[in-house]
């Protein structure tokens, strides 16, 4: 009797706990407030970082994500690169239905596995495995089990306890282990407002433990979510990257290990090379003068492909492989431009940055590999010039939005040194526009219209100019969008780059501009360039609002008005200054049938709190609304 009760016991305890199994990831056990706003939820992320020398580092992650609609589906992350010196271990994943039922389990054999190389990569020993599931419903959980092995060590993954905007956190955990011989450090972001607990900090091992988090919403204007989520930086002073050791404690240190280890030799050109750079800069003695010489020959000679090969993520190419074959990505470009640069005795030095529109620093408090791209510096006084060597048709020293106003590493032979590039002032981003526009009687337009744009408007409008015809037509069509029935007659570009200044100048024509009813006819003045940028209202914003970059635009437009109509109605004069910019526009009447129209637009960058959010969408409604103001004539 006592063996069968033991036995029903037995039984009970084993149903138990297979259903307990069975239930764990069911969706309906996800609390309501981790699912608002939520894409997907993080059940469990688990990161347990092995560094058991300088010439090895173990990776294994456990993460359990629960998908509730195809926006969440980027949230799995299910993807692991390898290469000579990374090793895939393990990896597989298990998914389970809504009520946490296992539907499909998935090998490393069934993983997606292919090259790295994209479009712009020439060739790759690179390669990722990745799960390419399609789900059959919503919503569904992702069981993702990997394992890495890598002799690299100079870069710890960072963490981030919510991986993205629109997720929600029920648990995440980093646990980290290291020799307290290799300098290991770290650095913690944002953690104010997040339930974030570090559980341990020793000489040899450091964890945290993540909980409840609830999803972000990604409003409007918000900062990247690295600069506003949280986030910790790692690294060791004491480091490995593919076949070369490293040691640093400070930015000199690292420069000057990198260019010890790293560029020593790769800067080597022939001398019939040389030869040829002494005979193109000729007689020249200014420095600047002869590094305007090689950039030009540098655009003229190469293009840019991507390398990804060995240490080719931080290795340039030899200069003289690029002089042979005539290709290179950003670091052999670069260096190939240093060393040509070098024939001519012009100093130069290689510059490690992030590369993006979006502004990133170099993370100047924290000694490590960081970067993403690479141009170079040439000093001229107590300022550098910047050279974007992977570009054919950037201005010398123009830098763009893709590498300005950032914190950046210059290698130097005798240490690194961090610098801001090339900030472009809000007031010397401009646009000044003349020019004059008819109406008929019947409301139909013809205009001419001259446009010159500078600073950083003149990297958006430069990329207009390599454009084929009718993808030119496409891009005037949309820029005056605002003008119905728009013909594309005539455009001219005209690029200065010795002056950085890039001049449009268009003959357009449209019917039925004027709104013709009864007598009366009604238009918007600003037919050249209303700002139609809305400003979401957003209750209740959590996060701060950023205006990456400032612009000024000048507007002056003479008006024809048709002679059988007389003005019933004109616009006020309008003028607003705010924290955020200043407006003007002003209605000159000239005589019964001409006027002009005047107009300036300031906007200023600059992090703004979240309270101010409502204060700068008004701002731009404001904008936006006199911008099309309208005008009312009645015939004679």
């Amino acid at each position: 009797m006592k063996i069968k009760n033991l036995l029903i016991l037995f039984c009970v305890l084993a149903f138990l706990s297979a259903q307990a199994q069975k239930n764990e990831y069911e969706t309906s056990l996800i609390a309501d407030s981790l699912k608002e706003n939520a894409n997907a939820i993080v059940r469990l992320n688990q990161i347990d970082i092995t560094v058991s020398s300088q010439r090895n580092m173990n990776i294994k992650t456990i993460r359990v994500i629960t998908v509730l609609n195809e926006k969440g589906l980027s949230s799995i992350d299910a993807v692991e690169n390898y290469n000579k010196k990374t090793s895939v271990k393990n990896i597989e994943a298990l998914i389970f239905d809504s009520f946490g039922k296992e539907i499909k389990k998935i090998k490393r054999k069934d993983f997606k596995d292919q090259s790295a190389i994209g479009g712009s990569t020439l060739f790759s020993d690179s390669r990722y495995v990745y799960l390419d599931y399609t789900p059959i419903q919503y919503p569904f959980t992702v069981l993702y089990e990997s394992e890495i092995e890598t002799s690299t060590t100079a870069f710890i993954p960072h963490w981030y306890p919510v991986s993205n905007f629109f997720v929600g956190v029920e648990k995440s955990v980093l646990n980290v282990q290291y020799p307290t011989e290799l300098g290991f450090k770290k650095m913690e972001f944002n953690f104010s407002g997040f339930n974030i607990q570090k559980t341990i900090d020793t000489d040899i091992q450091l964890s945290y433990v993540a909980t409840n988090i609830l999803a972000q919403k990604q409003e409007d204007s918000s900062p990247a979510f690295g600069t506003i989520l949280p986030k910790v930086m790692m690294g060791l002073e004491v480091f490995h990257l593919e076949d070369v050791d490293g040691r640093a404690k400070t930015w000199k240190e690292f420069g000057k290990w990198y260019s010890d280890a790293i560029l020593a030799g790769t800067t080597a050109l022939s001398e019939e090379t040389k030869t040829q750079m002494r005979t193109l800069v000729g007689d020249e003695r200014d420095l600047i003068a002869k590094a305007k010489l090689i950039y030009n020959y540098v655009q003229q000679k190469s293009r840019y492909v991507s390398i990804q090969v060995g240490i080719g993520g931080w290795k340039p190419m030899l200069a003289n492989d690029v002089d042979r074959f005539g290709y290179g990505d950003c670091k052999a470009l670069t260096n190939y431009t240093k060393a040509l640069l070098d024939a001519v005795d012009v100093p130069s030095y290689n510059v490690i940055l992030y590369g993006d529109r979006y502004k990133k620093d170099i993370e100047s408090e924290f000694v490590s590999m960081q970067g993403n791209h690479m141009i170079l510096a040439i000093p001229d006084g107590k300022e550098y010039v910047w050279l974007e060597c992977t570009s054919q048709s950037d201005p010398f020293g123009y830098q763009g939005i893709f590498t300005d106003d950032r914190d950046v590493l210059v290698v130097k032979p005798d240490g690194g040194e961090i610098v801001r590039t090339k900030i472009y002032e809000d007031k010397n981003n401009t646009q000044i526009s003349l020019g004059s526009y008819s109406l008929s009687q019947n409301g139909d337009f013809k205009g001419h219209i001259t446009i010159v744009s500078q600073g950083s408007q003149y990297n958006q409008k430069a990329a207009v100019e390599i454009l084929q015809p009718t993808e030119k037509e496409a891009y005037y069509k949309q820029y005056w969008g605002n003008i119905n029935n728009l013909k594309i007659n005539s455009t001219v570009l005209s690029n200065d780059k010795e002056n950085i200044k890039l001049t449009e100048t268009a003959e357009i024509s449209a019917v039925n501009y004027g709104s013709v009813s009864a007598d009366k006819m009604m238009f918007a003045v600003n037919a050249y360039n209303q700002y139609t940028r809305s400003v979401k209202r957003i209750r209740n914003r959590k996060n701060p609002f950023e205006i990456q970059r400032g612009f000024s635009d000048l507007d002056e437009i003479s008006i024809a008005l048709p002679q059988e109509f007389a003005i019933e109605f004109l616009p006020t004069n309008f003028e607003l200054k705010s924290k955020f910019g200043e407006y003007k526009s002003e209605f000159i009447k000239k005589d019964g049938s001409n006027l002009v129209y005047k107009r300036s637009l300031f906007i200023k960058k600059g992090m703004y709190s979240n309270t101010e959010y409502d204060e700068y969408r008004l701002f731009i409604e404001q904008v936006s609304r006199n911008d099309n103001a309208k005008i009312i004539l009645t015939k004679i």
